[in-house]
């Protein structure tokens, strides 16, 4: 008997169906039917990123999420809040390194002569971080003499309104996450944003006195803005799950939004507060001593973020083959 694996399904779920029965595969699958679960069943989801994910790629999936309502919030590194726009301004302008691994401390430094910042087998140019610069530096001096406040992501949408803006995109726009995320109106969350190329920018531009540091929300208020987010779409008063957590790579990106669960029950005395109601996390980090980034989900019951009974995933694999099968499965592809 010949079974039809393709009926009622889409080509990426069939193939993920059929194969995908042992190992990280068999958690991979899991994984994107409790993504899919949670959704189905009226549950929010927080993605969070690490690593270098904007620079490899991730919007032309990630948009689409957005755009299509299976993401509601993201938590982000620096570096991927940037890296999206700069892909999008000088994706043409990019080159490759396939053998990167081979290269000699001497190659290295050509390529910083040139201008050109690697990332793994990618290189940046750095005209396109100097361009974002400019555009940014008017806005933190306008801020400065209009009183204003606001957090990175809000800046970055300040200059997807400048008429000319559209003007130099090199890459379709409907693969920039950013831009999706904008379009939605989507919370962003970017904790340790100063350890990025914009915010190593705007911090020089506050110590030569064109701007206060205060221009820009950080740390601290964008915590308790994540809590104002998840107390309103946490489900607490439904049978609907609370909010999902979805995190690919490791580090602050991760640690940040999924401490605001113990901080709104421990700190605020919020009792009553749910606890995340899906967790996955896509890492090749390795289960070490003290490490954050390859600790098991079960971990996290002790901190107060997660129940025993939360569905809970842990893939260690490439995050950038991974969360793609992930989001093309929750999208029905």
């Amino acid at each position: 008997m010949t079974t039809n694996y393709t009926t009622g399904t889409g080509q990426l779920r069939a193939f993920m169906q059929r194969h995908y029965t042992n190992f990280n595969s068999r958690e991979t699958l899991a994984a994107a039917k409790g993504y899919q679960a949670h959704l189905d069943a009226g549950g929010k989801m927080m993605v969070t990123l690490s690593g270098a994910m904007s620079t490899a790629g991730i919007g032309r999936v990630l948009a689409r999420m957005i755009r299509e309502d299976k993401v509601h919030a993201i938590t982000c590194t620096g570096a991927n809040l940037e890296e999206d726009i700069f892909l999008l301004l000088a994706g043409k302008e990019y080159e490759w390194c396939p053998n990167w691994r081979a290269l000699t401390a001497e190659d290295e430094q050509a390529l910083l002569d040139r201008g050109m910042n690697r990332v793994t087998d990618t290189c940046i140019p750095e005209t396109v971080m100097r361009h974002f610069e400019r555009r940014l530096l008017d806005l933190w001096q306008q801020a400065q003499a209009d009183g204003a406040q606001k957090f990175p992501h809000e800046y970055y949408r300040d200059v997807f309104q400048q008429p000319d803006f559209a003007e130099h995109f090199q890459m379709p726009a409907e693969d920039s996450w950013m831009l999706a995320a904008a379009e939605k109106d989507l919370p962003i969350y970017t904790p340790g944003w100063e350890d990025s190329t914009i915010g190593n920018v705007f911090t020089a531009g506050a110590m030569r006195g064109e701007f206060s540091h205060s221009v820009v929300k950080l740390g601290t208020e964008a915590m308790a803005d994540l809590i104002r987010w998840y107390t309103e779409n946490n489900n607490a008063d439904s049978d609907k799950p609370s909010v999902g957590f979805f995190q690919v790579g490791g580090g602050i990106a991760g640690d940040f939004p999924i401490c605001a669960v113990p901080l709104m029950i421990q700190d605020l005395k919020l009792e009553d507060t749910p606890l995340w109601g899906y967790f996955c996390q896509v890492c090749d980090a390795v289960t070490s001593y003290g490490g954050y980034s390859g600790a098991v989900p079960n971990e996290k019951i002790t901190w107060g973020k997660l129940a025993v009974d939360t569905p809970k995933y842990m893939i260690q694999s490439d995050a950038s083959i991974v969360a793609p099968l992930i989001f093309g499965y929750v999208l029905g592809d």
